[in-house]
């Protein structure tokens, strides 16, 4: 490599155009990192021939990038917008160890290793845990079309699968094959839908593999999904937690501080009352909860002769208005009951299929009810207000 393609410089050529075909790469952002390929200085080589052809070597990260398909079209399609531009040659190069190593310290911003960004008492991300007292309740299914419909509002939306055992997540988004890409030893989320989502299963050889690990590995497996992960400036991180108040749960609790929590729960009174102990564990690890999601609450059938919507509640009544109230008055502030998501056919589709049904199907009663949760959710905002600060007061 001559001394124009040393790390963290452009070879150029003194084309009058090349201005302008920066300006143009400069709007171009990584597909996995999110910020403009020119800032993380992966544009080696510029150069137009005579007959205003350009050629622009772009450096992948690693080899195997499985986004540099849509990285070459995105290139491409942006300097074929500069003027006097008669085409372009996009070639693909691969960083060295020495460039991947910058745009490391880059991304991390002269972070220490290991340190979770989300535990910082600046962080204005809200993270949101999932919670059950058990499985079965469709927790995961409210946890994807959340995201969903929160990055349908244009929030910046990150998903970390931590149910380690019972990982979904990938599958309901239609990724259960999809790896992440590493860069040193950090990792990049998978990219979908507007979504950045990490889960154990994606770093599994095959999908049929089965995890079983035990406390002091979640725990570690745990530090790494949260601390490795360039997660990069998120609005919302949802994550999807295993049922019950076992180990993941206490490690979290440990780790995110300023997590709250949406219990999810069914309408039959057993559900309930499990469901009332997830919150009461989040409490005690010091963690809000937000409100509780009543899934499944009934079924919605047309009557066939006169036309009206008949309600058939087939798993009881009563559960999540149930789990309100207990955790209110056990927690002494207000857990409202804020969604009450129908039993619909379509939302287990959606989730078989990797279509959620927010976006399959935003017209069904259940993808209205989640897509009204993601309102309340969005209204509430970025900010430090209720935040533990991680402050003491000093002696004079």
């Amino acid at each position: 490599m001559d001394d124009q393609q040393t790390p963290g410089r452009t070879a150029v050529s003194d084309h009058p155009l090349v201005p302008a075909i920066l300006a143009a790469l400069a709007r171009v952002d990584d597909p996995e990192i999110k910020r403009p390929i020119t800032e993380l200085k992966m544009v080696s080589d510029v150069q137009v021939g005579t007959d205003g052809r350009a050629r622009v070597t772009v450096l992948l990260t690693v080899a195997g990038c499985p986004m540099k398909e849509t990285l070459t079209r995105e290139v491409t399609g942006a300097v074929s917008t500069v003027p006097g531009v008669s085409g372009v040659d996009v070639t693909l190069g691969v960083m060295s160890d020495e460039q991947r190593g910058e745009l490391r310290q880059l991304l991390k911003g002269g972070q220490v290793d290991r340190e979770i960004p989300f535990a910082r008492p600046d962080s204005l991300t809200q993270v949101i845990a999932v919670a059950s007292g058990k499985g079965g309740v469709g927790k995961s299914s409210v946890t994807v079309n959340l995201a969903m419909a929160l990055a349908a509002r244009g929030r910046t939306v990150g998903v970390l699968d931590a149910d380690i055992y019972g990982h979904s997540v990938p599958a309901m988004l239609g990724i259960g094959d999809a790896r992440p890409t590493s860069v040193e030893d950090m990792i990049m989320p998978v990219p979908t839908n507007g979504l950045k989502v990490i889960s154990i299963g994606m770093m599994k050889p095959r999908r049929d593999q089965v995890v079983a690990w035990r406390g002091p590995i979640l725990d570690r497996a745990i530090t790494q999904m949260l601390a490795d992960v360039y997660w990069g400036d998120l609005d919302f991180l949802l994550l999807d937690l295993p049922p019950g108040t076992g180990d993941v749960a206490i490690s979290l609790g440990q780790k995110l501080p300023n997590a709250e929590v949406l219990v999810v729960t069914t309408p039959q009174a057993a559900a309930a009352e499990v469901a009332e102990r997830a919150g009461t564990m989040a409490s005690m690890m010091n963690q809000r909860v937000i409100g509780v999601v009543e899934n499944m609450s009934y079924l919605a059938v047309t009557c066939a002769h006169c036309g009206r919507e008949e309600r058939h509640e087939v798993f009881g009544s009563g559960g999540g208005p149930d789990t309100s109230r207990t955790l209110t008055a056990r927690l002494g502030y207000d857990v409202p009951l804020l969604a009450q998501v129908p039993l619909d056919p379509r939302l287990r589709a959606g989730g078989d299929d990797g279509v959620p049904i927010v976006t399959s199907d935003p017209d069904a009663p259940a993808a209205r009810a989640l897509s009204g949760l993601a309102d309340t959710l969005a209204r509430r905002g970025r900010g430090l207000l209720g935040k533990q600060l991680g402050l003491a007061p000093t002696g004079r």
